[in-house]
């Protein structure tokens, strides 16, 4: 074994950076043997200095974060800041002064993932970031070595703990959205501000990595279509339960059927109590990936949280390092498909659509007739009234969905039409 160490820089300090630098004291041997050097906590740039840190030497705190990965000797750097900036900046520096690096910013990989692999490149460093995802679970590093000589067709996918555990909640007891986010508020599923979780947006940065990977083409946070689950009602539940499905924010990646587009797209869905989705519980993610020799794979397990996010950290840690030694770079950016990413009104789909109708013969007719103008064809009709009043649930066979679009837009338009109270996508059969 090499007796001098290598070095590694720590940008943040928070749950997940604490737990990385406790992780990397605890188990040193353990890391040593498995990499074959002795890995040594250089830096660790934070904002706060005054904070106490348990177990790490109060000398290696800076809150100069530019000279941190500036100095020449360290290896490898890991940031768990996130954001854009200084993220942006502090990694190209890191690589241009020798720096391999580990990340868990979803945000900036989503954003600027092309730029970040070029500057590895460029310099011969690695990056490296299965922690971006899914927290512990390992999905990156499948999907862009295990499978690499496979074709993968649809990523579907929880990758937000926090709605899911807010969504099992609403199924499971019948509460209200409100209620459920209390809770999982209260208990540290959500932040105070759950903007990020609930409107889709972390999961959308999450959908952009993995079908950037998933179809070796350059795929942007700009490029996935996004809907929160804010709307999202215990009546909606009901109507789930009704058809034998519950309901899902998923992250969906699919290739088109002639393989010429992709697609990439997270949203309230409802999914078959049958699909292996619909039983992941509580705070939990899971990514179902469909290939075309592998078939169908699932991946599991908790997809946020200090320890499941260090753990996947310290796996990229272990691969890049062992890099270093040997003096190759891990795999890159395979962008070579520069598929198209298609429009969401491109998308081929289902929809669960519930209106407010008047009571009165002849609505199920109308109903029906702006279906047919607009090419939709209706797979199911259920239909409640009383004292003048109707609520009407049509569920569709797949069409596109601007074509479904269109169809509720005409259906607003319709005297007999009192509101369309709810609208819903139906996947996973």
């Amino acid at each position: 074994m090499r007796t001098r160490p290598l070095k590694v820089a720590l940008l943040g300090c928070g749950v997940v950076g604490s737990e990385v630098a406790r992780i990397m004291t605890t188990h040193a041997d353990d890391l040593a043997a498995r990499i074959g050097a002795p890995v040594e906590l250089a830096g660790v740039a934070v904002r706060r200095p005054s904070k106490v840190r348990e177990g790490i030497d109060p000398a290696l705190v800076t809150t100069d974060a530019t000279a941190l990965v500036k100095r020449g000797d360290i290896d490898v750097v890991v940031e768990v800041i996130g954001g854009i900036e200084p993220a942006r900046t502090l990694i190209t520096t890191a690589f241009e002064h020798g720096a391999s690096v580990v990340s868990a910013n979803k945000a900036l990989l989503a954003q600027d993932g092309a730029a970040l692999h070029a500057a590895a490149e460029a310099n011969g460093k690695d990056l490296y970031y299965e922690a971006a995802v899914a927290g512990a679970i390992p999905l990156i590093r499948p999907l862009r070595e295990s499978l690499a000589g496979d074709k993968v067709n649809r990523v579907l996918g929880i990758v937000n703990g926090t709605t899911n555990f807010i969504l099992d909640k609403m199924d499971s007891t019948g509460a209200g959205y409100q209620e459920a986010l209390d809770e999982a508020t209260a208990l540290g599923y959500a932040e105070a501000d759950p903007t990020a979780d609930v409107e889709g947006f972390d999961a959308a940065a999450k959908a952009a990595i993995l079908a950037g990977i998933a179809f070796h083409t350059r795929v942007r946070l700009d490029d996935v279509y996004r809907e929160g689950m804010t709307e999202v009602t215990a009546a909606d539940f009901a109507s789930a339960k009704e058809m034998g499905c519950t309901i899902k924010l998923l992250a969906i990646c699919e290739r088109a059927e002639d393989g010429a587009s992709v697609t990439a797209r997270v949203h309230p869905a409802m999914i078959p109590l049958t699909h292996p989705l619909a039983s992941v519980r509580g705070a939990y993610n899971a990514v179902f990936v469909e290939s075309d020799a592998s078939g169908q794979l699932m991946f599991y397990g908790p997809g946020a949280g200090g320890s499941p996010t260090a753990s996947a950290v310290l796996g990229d840690l272990v691969a890049v390092c062992r890099n270093r030694l040997s003096g190759a770079t891990g795999p890159g950016e395979s962008a070579y498909a520069a598929l198209p990413v298609s429009p969401m009104g491109d998308v081929v789909t289902r929809y669960h659509i519930s209106l407010d109708v008047a009571d009165k013969p002849g609505v199920l007719a109308q109903v029906a007739t702006v279906f047919a103008e607009h090419g939709v064809s209706i797979d199911t009709v259920r239909q409640q009234g009383k004292d003048g009043e109707a609520s009407l649930v049509v569920v569709t066979h797949r069409a596109s969905d601007a074509a479904l679009v269109g169809t509720v837009e005409a259906l607003r338009k319709l005297d007999t039409v009192r509101g369309v109270a709810s609208i819903m996508r139906v996947e996973g059969e």
